[in-house]
């Protein structure tokens, strides 16, 4: 198979980058592509979403294969020719790569007879903390489209080129927000004595959320939480009217989910409490921790080995989330990490998918099919 026209697509996509829920020109070329392979086509599932649909033989088996298409809201550093052209939008986490080799399996399983039962080519919007999967699935995914299980790849610049990982049980973090709004206090910064402090609360709040993990949570038991933005204060004389704390919290147990969300809340009460202040909290639980079944892990490692990766089990999981663990919840399956380095990390600004990683993408969606429904 040539692979030249789809790292040329794979670079229009990156220099032409769509935020989640707008990938209006990116599903037109999914949809058009799929057609033309002459694929049963699906568009506007959960907004933005193409459903392909391919058929072979009698067997009512059928698998999903997913690719997300969205870009990330950053601008794109980067320096090639195909650097994204849409300020404010770039493709920095890779999902132009998973779209080019989703389509690339796509067009060479469509030229094959060597399966039975019906693959669907899944292209989800808005993974970037939009949850486009859970849009999807309440859109009815997998009632008009029922998966017996469902199988995604992501490039993994932590690995080599050529090799893949994966495992049984958790593989990715849930993915918790939470935003912390002091009021209260405010004054003239000469003047302290007549006003509360909000920054002085606010900065007390960040060093003691940053021993809930340590303190409150089974040392056995893995844990996250960073506060990532603190917001307060105009000028170098006045003490702000109020102050916010912005972060995340990354768990896989939603028992020490729990545990963490209410000392956070506790905390934010108690501590503003006693610098005469109050606390808003608004914490939100996004995207649930990703979590492989282990017969279809087994799969996924089989299908790398197969496709001619260096495949092996991952020792651990990431702390990064995934809102592919909404299908995950609803259908057996696994989420592969690719190997793509030498590489940008993900989500820097000058980051490019690296092209050499399509065939073997391509390779291990068509070896999922042929493992599963051969």
């Amino acid at each position: 198979m040539q692979w030249s026209h789809l790292v040329a697509l794979r670079r229009d996509l990156h220099a032409h980058p769509e935020l989640g829920f707008s990938e209006q020109r990116t599903a037109a070329i999914v949809a058009a592509f799929l057609t033309a392979q002459g694929i049963e086509v699906h568009c506007g599932v959960g907004k933005t979403g193409v459903v392909g649909v391919l058929r072979r033989g009698a067997s009512q088996r059928s698998i999903g294969l997913r690719a997300d298409m969205d870009a990330l809201p950053m601008n794109d550093a980067g320096s090639q020719p195909w650097k994204s052209g849409q300020p404010g939008a770039c493709h920095a986490c890779g999902h132009d790569g998973h779209t080019a080799m989703l389509l690339g399996a796509a067009e060479a399983l469509a030229k094959s007879a060597d399966f039975n039962g019906t693959v669907y080519f899944i292209f989800q919007p808005a993974e970037e903390g939009l949850a486009g999967a859970k849009a999807m699935i309440d859109d009815g995914l997998f009632t008009r489209f029922p998966c017996d299980a469902v199988y995604a790849v992501h490039n993994w610049p932590e690995l080599p080129a050529g090799s893949a990982q994966t495992r049984a049980g958790p593989i990715m973090a849930a993915a918790d927000r939470f935003d912390i709004r002091v009021t209260g206090g405010g004054g003239h910064a000469a003047q302290p004595h007549l006003s509360a402090d909000t920054l002085l609360a606010t900065s007390e709040l960040v060093v003691q959320l940053n021993t809930i993990v340590a303190r409150a949570v089974d040392p056995c038991e893995p844990g996250l939480l960073t506060v990532t933005r603190i917001q307060g204060g105009f000028s170098h004389n006045m003490i702000p009217a109020e102050a916010t704390i912005t972060g995340t919290v990354r768990t896989f147990n939603p028992q020490v989910q729990d545990v963490i969300e209410q000392r956070l809340r506790q905390m934010a009460e108690h501590v503003t409490a006693a610098h005469g202040l109050q606390a808003e909290v608004q914490y939100h639980r996004y995207y649930p921790a990703t979590i492989n079944s282990a017969p279809e892990a087994a799969i996924a490692l089989q299908a790398a080995r197969n496709a001619g990766l260096d495949a092996s089990e991952a020792h651990k999981p990431a702390l990064t989330s995934e809102d592919f663990s909404f299908m995950l919840q609803a259908r057996p399956g696994a989420y592969l990490w690719l190997g793509s380095a030498d590489s940008r990390p993900l989500h820097h600004s000058a980051y490019d998918f690296n092209d050499e990683v399509i065939p073997f993408g391509v390779r291990w969606f068509c070896e999922v099919v042929r493992e599963t429904l051969g």
